[in-house]
C-alpha cells in the first residue's frame, strides 16, 4: 500500500464524516449535529456546498479532519450510499477504519527512510497485516491491540531515524503550550505526543524530528524546516500555521490558508 491510497479522496466517498461525525457548536463549528445526521451543507452529490468557505463560515474543524483514506474505503466496500441503504454500519466503521489507516501511514513513513531497512521485513508484515483488518469486518478488531503492536516498530523507526540525542531534545509529551522556540534546534527531538498548542515554532529546525501524535493547533510554523519530520499527518499540518517558507515532508500538502 502506497501513501496515495491513505490520502483522503472525497470524491469517491459518500460523505461519511459529513454524516457520522458529532458536531459541538464552538470555535470549530458552527452548528450542533449529532453523530448519523447529515451536515446542511452536505450537497446531494456528497459534496460539501460550502468547501471553499469552510473557515469563514465558522466549519474550521472540517478542514483539519482527515480520514487517511478511510471513507472512500469504507463507501467502495458498501457499494451502495446511505441514502440507498442503512448507513449505520458505514458510520460505525468510519473511526475504526480511519485509526487502521493512519497505522498503515505511519508504517509507509517508516518503510520509506532508508534508516530503517533492519526493520523493512518486519515493517511490511505488520503493514499487510492491518491492510487485511481493513478488509474484513473492522468491528470485531482490537484497535489497542494493533496499536501496540505497530508502536513497537514505530519507536524503533524513530530510534533509528533520528539517532543518539541529548536528554534536552527528549520531549515525549511534554507541555509545550505557546512556548518560545522561535529558531529552536529540535532537529532529531521526541516530540512524541507533546503539546504544542499555540506555540512559537518560526525558523525552527524539526528536521527529522518525531511528530507522532503531536498536538500542532495554531502552532506557528513559519519559516520551520520540518524536512524529514517522522510520522507528519495532514491534519497536523492543517492544524498550524505556516507560510511559503515553512518546509514540509513530501507526503504532506501546503494547507491552502498558508500565506
Amino acid at each position: 500500500m502506497l501513501k496515495e491510497d491513505l490520502r483522503a479522496d472525497c470524491s469517491s466517498c459518500f460523505g461519511l464524516c459529513c454524516v457520522a461525525l458529532t458536531f459541538s457548536k464552538s470555535a470549530d463549528f458552527a452548528i450542533d449535529k449529532a453523530a448519523g445526521e447529515p451536515c446542511p451543507n452536505l450537497d446531494e452529490d456528497f459534496r460539501c456546498g460550502i468547501h471553499q468557505k469552510l473557515r469563514t463560515k465558522g466549519f474550521q474543524g472540517c478542514t483539519v479532519y482527515d480520514c487517511f483514506g478511510a471513507g472512500q474505503k469504507i463507501s467502495r466496500q458498501a457499494g451502495q450510499s446511505w441514502r440507498e441503504q442503512p448507513g449505520q454500519k458505514m458510520f460505525e466503521a468510519l473511526p475504526i477504519m480511519r485509526q487502521l489507516h493512519e497505522l498503515l501511514w505511519y508504517l509507509a513513513d517508516a518503510l520509506e527512510r532508508p534508516e530503517t531497512a533492519p526493520l523493512h521485513p518486519e515493517l511490511q508484515k505488520s503493514m499487510q497485516h492491518v491492510e487485511q483488518l481493513t478488509l474484513q469486518d473492522v468491528a470485531e478488531v482490537d484497535l489497542t491491540k494493533e496499536r501496540q503492536a505497530v508502536d513497537v516498530l514505530l519507536r524503533q523507526t524513530s530510534d533509528l531515524v533520528r539517532g543518539r540525542q541529548n536528554k534536552k531534545k527528549e520531549r515525549r509529551g511534554a507541555d509545550l503550550i505557546g512556548a518560545k522556540l522561535r529558531a529552536a534546534d529540535l532537529s532529531a527531538a521526541n516530540l512524541r505526543g507533546a503539546y504544542l498548542i499555540g506555540a512559537d515554532l518560526r525558523d525552527a529546525d524539526l528536521r527529522k524530528a518525531d511528530l507522532i501524535g503531536a498536538d500542532l493547533r495554531d502552532t506557528d510554523l513559519r519559516g520551520a524546516d520540518l524536512t524529514g519530520a517522522l510520522f507528519v499527518t495532514q491534519s497536523q499540518v492543517n492544524a498550524a500555521r505556516g507560510d511559503t517558507a515553512t518546509k514540509l515532508p513530501p507526503s504532506v500538502s501546503r494547507p491552502s490558508h498558508w500565506h
